[in-house]
């Protein structure tokens, strides 16, 4: 029952921000938008993908490559200098 609250909540949430971003969409009446301005949302939306993906990558190449082990051993870790 635990493992399928997070999924519920995050595709409820997901839900949500869809259906405000609807409403807002279909409230801003008259506003068109021109040939600049859907090429800069296009061009706007690739390259945050972009980003977000190539930053997701190098988590994902860091963690496995061991670039985020602990760089100074814990306090327990050491020997004791009596």
């Amino acid at each position: 029952m635990h493992r399928l609250l997070l999924p519920v909540i995050l595709l409820a949430l997901l839900a949500i921000a869809g259906m405000a971003a609807g409403a807002i969409w279909s409230g801003m009446g008259d506003i068109t938008l021109g040939l600049h301005g859907w090429i800069a949302l296009g061009l706007g939306v690739f390259f945050s993908l972009l980003i977000g993906g190539g930053l997701m990558a190098l988590v994902f190449f860091s963690s496995r490559r061991g670039y985020d082990d602990k760089a100074v051993p814990r306090r327990d870790d050491m020997p004791d200098r009596h």
